[in-house]
């Protein structure tokens, strides 16, 4: 079994991602997130916010409708650019992204169709009639929220360029290739910024967005990625500068991240006068969380070890009774998940022996093990063992806090 079925198999056995409509055989590229997936998606996201709205001044967020007035993708180009190149199968029907595959079918081997364009948007309709006056499209970037929302946004809030409004928020493809697990997907998630500038000074805010970028993604604790530019042939129709960040996923090295500048392409576009031009960094929710799980997960000796980054983890500690069936124990040890739950999130183990409890939590990512025995019930001491090194110590309960405030 290669790495990445394993990863798949460790999501959906403990409880990060599901199959989605599974107990309806599914439906390709669509999941679903579970306890420890939704957790780490919100770790994720909560992160990115504080990081790039709330600890600036140059950015403020934005929350806008996934459904929006069809005029909107007619001007910004989608309608009429926003395609892949597809080949049938003649075999099985199928479709295949031309760049995706070569001579024959990959599921069947049949002959392939020359390639045809599709467009990429879903659409769906308004009201009770279905005619061409009540289509509507489901967005496939969050970005045009942004951009036709641009001068309600400058003057509320009342900005002078450069600024940058940031949003996070469901988009959605019709994409035809299988996805690679959650890499390609029908619905996913974006954390966006559209960073306002002017023209003179767009290679300068290009520069300084691919550090950000850079930081980030050493904040999070991800370094196996490289940066490779767009050729001209690839530029998506806004663009006239794109770089990708690049991850080394178990299948090839693969799209995490985009950095484009987008001119003034948009804005002019939606009707704006003297507008602006546009550094774009994309993040993607999904790739993220992918990437996070490829660098984390080890295998060793006997156990699984998901190394994840304490303040991304699911659970920044799991509480123990030495023994379930002991009422002192397993009263104290209560005392004690109940004074730090509702500080941080928290697991309560009291299933089988203590070491089978301490390599569940640290196949799930747990960078910390409190176990409470009968030393606690004497002098108020616990030991708390590290995911990482399997090192224990014992400490006071009360110096808890204190101890996760050091190692956050």
């Amino acid at each position: 079994m290669d790495k990445i079925q394993k990863i798949v198999s460790l999501c959906k056995r403990r409880g990060f991602v599901f199959p989605g409509s599974e107990i309806y055989n599914g439906l390709a590229n669509t999941w679903d997130y579970g306890p420890l997936g939704a957790q780490l998606v919100k770790n994720i996201k909560d992160l990115w916010w504080k990081r790039f709205v709330e600890d600036r001044e140059d950015i403020v967020g934005l929350q806008s409708g996934i459904i929006m007035n069809s005029k909107v993708w007619q001007a910004s180009g989608h309608l009429k650019n926003f395609a892949d190149p597809l080949v049938e199968c003649e075999k099985c029907k199928k479709r295949f992204r031309q760049d995706q595959v070569k001579d024959r079918c990959p599921d069947c081997s049949g002959i392939l169709t020359a390639p045809k364009q599709f467009n990429l948007m879903l659409k769906t309709f308004i009201g009770p009639i279905e005619d061409k006056s009540s289509e509507v499209y489901l967005r496939p970037e969050t970005a045009q929220g942004m951009f036709i929302n641009y001068k309600l946004v400058k003057d509320s809030m009342r900005l002078q360029i450069p600024f940058g409004i940031a949003q996070i928020g469901k988009a959605f493809r019709n994409e035809i290739t299988p996805g690679n697990f959650i890499f390609r997907v029908l619905e996913f998630e974006q954390m966006e910024i559209e960073y306002f500038c002017e023209e003179k000074d767009w290679q300068k805010y290009f520069d300084y967005w691919q550090k950000q970028m850079a930081n980030w993604l050493k904040y999070i604790s991800l370094s196996n990625y490289k940066i490779r530019e767009h050729q001209k042939d690839e530029l998506s129709h806004y663009s006239k500068k794109t770089i990708d960040f690049e991850y080394k996923f178990p299948f090839g090295q693969k799209e995490l991240y985009g950095l484009a500048y987008r001119t003034d392409f948009d804005l002019k576009a939606h009707g704006f006068k003297n507008p602006a031009h546009v550094i774009e960094p994309t993040f993607g929710v999904e790739r993220t969380f992918l990437a996070l799980l490829c660098e984390a997960y080890c295998e060793e000796d006997k156990r699984i070890v998901l190394r994840l980054d304490t303040k991304l983890a699911p659970y920044k500690a799991a509480v123990f009774p030495l023994l379930a069936n002991k009422p002192k124990l397993v009263k104290k040890a209560r005392e004690i998940f109940n004074s730090l739950k509702t500080n941080m999130p928290i697991a309560w183990d009291d299933r089988g022996n203590i070491g089978k409890r301490y390599y569940s939590q640290d196949e799930i990512g747990t960078p910390y093990c409190l176990t409470i025995d009968f030393q606690t019930l004497e002098d108020d001491t616990l030991t708390i063992r590290d995911r990482d090194t399997m090192k224990q110590k014992r400490i006071k309960a009360n110096a808890l806090t204190q101890e996760f405030v050091k190692n956050p």
